[in-house]
C-alpha cells in the first residue's frame, strides 16, 4: 500500500477538537535498553566464547554486535529532539554492572555503502519444507512445501509472510547515540547486573533523566535446553523454567545438501516464527498466547515430529523466553486520556533470553574435550544456518 501523506494530513485535520487537543508530543529525549542473555546447550561442554560461535552465524537471532554469542548482552540508544543529528551522551550505571561508572553513548555514523539492487538478486533454488506444532507425529496437511523453481511470486510471498516483532528498541540508526560503539565494545561480564540506579546525560538531554532497574527487568537466566531422540523418531525438547519469562517459542532448522531446507516451529498456527525470535511487547505476547502461536510458561517440553530432520545436515533448535518490558516517562502520563501530555523523557527496557542446541545424536550425547581436535575438524565442516539459507536462496 502506498503511503499518502496528504490523506493522513486530511484525516488529522478532520479530528474533533476535543480529540485533537488530547494529542501528545513525543518525549524530548528517549532512551532504549535491550537486555539479552544467550546460551548454548551441548552436553559435556560449557558455554562457548564469541570466537567459537562463528560457525553458527546469527542463528540466535540475537545481539547486534556478536551474532548472538553466549553470554550477557546490552544494547542502548539515546535520541533527543534538541539535537536530532545525535549527541555525545553518557549512561551512568550501577556498581552491580561491573563495567565502571558510565558507558559512553556515541552518535551513529551513517555508512554510505552500496545498497543491494536487483542485479544482486538471483532466483532461489531448491525446496523449503515447513512443519509446525508440538507433536510426536507429522500432522495432517503438513508439510507446507515451496518449490522455488515452480512457485509463482505470489506463492513465495504468502509462504514467507508471518508474524513479526515490531522494531521499537535500541536500534543503531542515524540520529541516535549508542553503546556499544566504535570507541567502546567491552563485553558485559558474566556476573553483571543492571539492578540499581541509572542516569543518562548529554547535550540536549533534559536534566533529571534518572531511573532505576529492579530484579524484574535484570538479565534473565540462561535457558537450559535439551533435545533427546534420534532424528528418525520424535525429538523431545525440554527446558527448565526461566525466571521472569512471559512466554516461550521454539524453531528448528536443518538442510539436506544445498537444495532442501526443513524448518519447524512450536506454533499451533502455520507460522515459521522467523520474525518472532526477538523482543515482543506485552500486548503482543498476550495476543499471541491467545492465538496459540507462542507457548505459555507452564510448558516445559515440546516434541518435534518424527522423521522431519532425518538425514538433515547440522539440524539445530533455538528457543526464546520473552521477558518483561519496562516503560517509564517523566512526567507520567495523565490518568485522564483527554489531558495533554508532553513528557520530557521516556525510557524503554526490553528483556529476553535465548538458547540453542543441536538435534539428534550430536545434541543428545555431546562430546568430551579430549576429542577437541576431531570435534573442531567436524565443526568446521558443519553448515551454518546462514550457509543453508544461502544455498537454498542461491546467494
Amino acid at each position: 500500500m502506498t503511503f499518502r501523506p496528504n490523506l493522513v494530513m486530511a484525516a488529522l485535520l478532520a479530528l474533533p477538537p476535543a480529540l485533537a487537543a488530547a494529542q501528545t508530543r513525543p518525549p524530548v529525549a528517549q532512551f532504549w535498553a535491550d537486555v539479552a542473555t544467550h546460551s548454548m546447550s551441548i552436553p559435556g561442554m560449557d558455554d562457548m566464547d564469541e570466537g567459537s560461535m562463528g560457525m553458527f552465524g546469527g542463528f540466535f537471532g540475537g545481539t547486534k554486535n556478536a551474532g548472538g554469542a553466549p553470554g550477557k548482552w546490552l544494547d542502548t540508544a539515546l535520541h533527543t529532539r534538541n539535537k536530532p543529528s545525535g549527541t555525545l551522551g553518557s549512561h551512568a550505571i550501577p556498581p552491580a554492572l561491573n563495567m565502571g561508572s558510565a558507558l559512553p553513548l556515541i552518535p551513529v555514523q551513517v555508512e554510505r555503502g552500496r545498497s543491494e539492487g536487483e542485479a544482486d538478486m538471483e532466483r532461489p533454488k531448491g525446496r523449503l519444507l515447513f512443519y509446525w506444532g508440538c507433536s510426536e507425529t507429522v500432522r495432517p496437511g503438513q508439510p507446507r512445501v515451496l518449490d522455488f523453481a515452480r512457485a509463482a511470486p505470489d506463492e513465495y510471498s504468502k509462504f514467507m509472510i508471518g508474524r513479526f516483532a515490531p522494531d521499537r528498541g535500541a536500534k543503531a540508526v542515524a540520529g541516535r547515540s549508542v553503546w556499544p560503539n566504535e570507541q567502546d565494545r567491552k563485553r558485559v561480564p558474566a556476573n553483571a547486573s543492571l539492578n540499581g540506579d541509572h542516569a543518562v546525560s548529554g547535550e540536549g538531554v533534559p536534566a533529571g533523566l534518572r531511573f532505576a532497574i529492579g530484579a524484574a527487568h535484570d538479565f534473565m537466566p540462561k535457558i537450559s535446553l535439551s533435545a533427546q531422540g534420534d532424528p528418525k523418531g520424535p525429538i523431545n525438547v525440554g527446558w527448565a523454567d526461566v525466571n521472569n519469562a512471559r512466554a516461550y517459542f521454539l524453531t528448528a532448522m536443518g538442510g539436506k545438501g544445498e537444495q532442501e531446507m526443513i524448518i519447524w516451529s512450536s506454533s499451533e498456527q502455520p507460522d515459521p516464527g522467523w520474525g518472532l525470535m526477538d523482543y515482543l511487547p506485552p500486548a503482543q505476547i498476550e495476543r499471541l498466547l491467545k492465538e496459540r502461536v507462542i507457548l505459555p510458561t507452564s510448558t516445559q517440553r515440546c516434541a518435534i515430529p518424527a522423521g522431519i530432520f532425518a538425514g538433515a545436515d547440522g539440524a539445530m533448535v533455538r528457543m526464546i523466553a520473552y521477558g518483561p518490558e519496562l516503560n517509564l516517562a517523566h512526567p507520567p502520563r495523565p490518568a485522564n486520556p483527554k489531558a495533554p501530555w508532553n513528557p520530557e523523557w521516556a525510557v524503554r527496557v526490553r528483556v529476553k533470553s535465548t538458547g540453542m542446541t543441536m538435534l539428534g545424536d550430536e545434541g543428545g550425547r555431546g562430546s568430551s574435550r579430549a576429542q577437541s581436535g576431531q570435534q573442531k575438524e567436524e565443526s568446521e565442516g558443519l553448515p551454518s544456518p546462514g550457509n543453508l539459507l544461502r544455498g537454498i536462496f542461491g546467494r
